[in-house]
């Protein structure tokens, strides 16, 4: 663009002019106006006027057109309306009345009347001069809200990224065609027109996307697929052909759509009918995939984590030919995460990464990163030179159960049942092989609701569990009640969370795994999507309701036996019980090596080992 083709900036000049000419007619009206508001006239019916009239009371009149002004002989203003009369002239005379006749201004008529409009031209003008400033944007409904990223601002590289070794693989391929299309053109081959990253909120789905284009070094250009629906009627549909005609004109180029499930949903899944605005802008969307090819160096990237909802017609071969699912990562991948964003930061020689990455299973990527940046934050909190393990251990407390409550005030009766509620769950995960073993225990409370909490630690990462791993897993939820009901032969509301969870567990033993004796490997109720909710997931029974009681009975039993367990192991270790609870009273929080040393866990297994 030359520099005589950019908007031309408003001088201060034009400026001026304006305020001026404003500033004119305000003061002409307010000099107008400014007699009458200091001594406003009565106004008065003509009737009255022409009794004042007849008894000699009238001083002084002026008559502008119908209108007549004057003043009584007391000095009093008036004014009135009068109608077409030819002989009040006369009644005038003949009383001897100063009359003074004018005529009606037209220019000041004029600019009375038209001055409300002046003003609205003059704000549209000013409105129309800004808008074309900042580059039209008025018009611009139907243009794609698009962000570029050049590839000098796009620095991210894979270097970036881990824990998503296997999606870096797939996408290597898109970064060596956009870097060399010739080489895969020559033999015939096709690369795919669209690519969607499936994967949960955190995973690092956009991160990848922005790596993509970082190592092709080609133009980014980024939109949320909420920006493409709008309140106007086909908005959202020329949105969608302005971005891929951008895409050509700057190709070699990414386009990538965020959270592509806002606009890609199941068609034919509202209660308005099928041509609400979203629908046209996913068919649009649909043509416009089938009307670009890959040759002119456009690849669409696109990522949703929830790829259950989408319309099928999206996802079929010759639109997102290939779908990559970038899952949570693993140890090796947490390790990995952990490394890249500890680079960012000061650690301590005491930090092992590794240990923190078995400490954090589940952990998303960004689940990762806001993990360093807590332990950052505590340890500047604390004036220390580098983040050390304590505030790392610290972070993963404060990412899985909220900030510490220590201005909580509970009652020492409160504090004493959870004390033993979390005494239970400690003591049975060391008692029970198949279970996870403890990492820590506190009686600090933390978040909205957790008065306590048991922090088990897997060996490794697990992806399958047998029976006897999942009752286990139950017995020890279970620990706490039993613990309970064991010291203090009464329930509290403090398992309400950990029955929640063992329910659910149950009901998925018997239906989804088939681990019921009595009613067999079968999977029990079929899931249904229901269209008009948008594809949300229900269970829908599928057996009868004798079935349904033998299922309902199946859950009784297999709850009622591990708490039976817990129970009794509880009974058979007593003394430890309270000697751990009595401990964790004094310290609030204790450690794994702190809570094995109190029960003897250690001595214990010596003995039975050589026994």
């Amino acid at each position: 663009m030359n520099k005589s083709d950019k908007p031309q900036k408003p001088t201060q000049s034009s400026r001026n002019l304006i305020l001026a000419v404003v500033v004119f007619l305000g003061l002409l009206i307010v000099f107008n106006h400014l007699p009458q508001v200091l001594n406003p006239p009565k106004e008065i019916i003509f009737s009255d006027f022409i009794a004042a009239l007849g008894k000699g009371k009238v001083q002084e009149v002026v008559i502008v057109e119908n209108n007549i002004k004057g003043k009584f002989s007391d000095g009093t203003a008036f004014k009135t309306y009068a109608p077409e009369d030819p002989d009040l002239v006369k009644m005038l005379r003949s009383k001897e009345v100063k009359i003074k006749a004018e005529p009606e201004s037209a220019w000041k008529s004029i600019v009375f009347s038209l001055f409300p409009l002046l003003l609205f031209i003059l704000f549209f003008w000013f409105l129309i001069r800004r808008q074309f400033q900042s580059g039209g944007k008025v018009f611009s409904f139907g243009k794609s809200q698009a962000k570029l990223h050049s590839e000098t601002a796009t620095k991210i590289t894979f270097s970036d990224v881990a824990g998503v070794e296997e999606a870096k693989e797939e996408l290597q391929e898109v970064i060596a065609f956009l870097k060399n299309p010739q080489k895969f053109q020559k033999l015939g081959g096709r690369i795919p027109k669209g690519i969607l990253l499936m994967g949960p909120p955190g995973s690092g789905k956009t991160l990848l996307a922005k790596a993509v284009a970082g190592e092709a070094k080609v133009p980014f250009f980024s939109i949320s697929g909420s920006d493409f629906v709008e309140m106007f009627v086909g908005v959202g549909a020329s949105r969608v052909r302005d971005l891929f005609e951008i895409g050509r004109k700057n190709a070699p180029c990414i386009i990538f759509i965020d959270e592509i499930d806002a606009v890609g949903r199941l068609r034919f899944a509202g209660l308005g009918g099928g041509h609400d605005e979203r629908e046209q802008t996913l068919n649009q969307l649909l043509a416009e995939m089938d009307g670009f090819n890959t040759q002119e160096g456009v690849i669409l990237l696109a990522s949703t984590n929830r790829p259950d909802v989408l319309d099928p017609a999206l996802l079929r071969p010759g639109r997102f030919d290939r779908q990559i699912v970038v899952n949570q990562p693993d140890l090796n991948g947490r390790e990995a995460i952990l490394k890249v964003h500890a680079k960012k930061v000061i650690l301590n020689k005491d930090v092992d990464l590794k240990v923190i990455a078995r400490q954090t299973p589940g952990f998303s990527g960004a689940d990762l990163a806001n993990l360093v940046n807590e332990a950052a934050l505590l340890a500047a909190r604390k004036d220390k030179k580098a983040v050390e393990i304590k505030e790392m251990e610290e972070a993963i407390e404060r990412v899985m159960a909220g900030p510490e409550r220590k201005s909580r005030i509970i009652s020492e009766q409160e504090k004493k049942i959870v004390a033993y509620h979390e005494s239970g769950h400690a003591l049975l995960s060391l008692l029970i092989p198949e279970a996870d073993s403890v990492h820590k225990v506190s009686i600090i409370p933390r978040g909205v609701a957790a008065l306590g909490y048991t922090m088990q630690l897997a060996s490794e990462d697990r992806y399958l569990y047998t029976k006897g791993e999942l009752l286990g897993k139950l017995t020890v939820l279970l620990g706490g009640r039993a613990a309970e009901m064991l010291i203090f032969n009464e329930a509290s509301t403090g398992a309400q969370n950990d029955l929640s969870v063992v329910t659910e567990a149950a009901h998925r033993m018997i239906c989804e795994f088939g681990m019921s004796e009595k009613l067999g490997h079968l999977t029990l109720g079929r899931k249904e999507t229901q269209v008009f909710l948008g594809r949300d997931i229900v269970k829908e029974k599928n057996y009868s309701e004798e079935t349904a009681q033998k299922i309902d009975m199946e859950v009784r039993r297999i709850v009622d036996e591990s708490y039976e367990r817990a129970l009794d192991l509880l009974k058979e270790n007593k003394e430890k019980l309270e000697r751990l609870a009595r401990t964790l009273l004094e310290k609030e929080v204790l450690d794994a090596k702190e809570v094995k040393q109190i029960i003897g866990y250690e001595s214990e297994k010596n003995r039975k080992a050589h026994s």
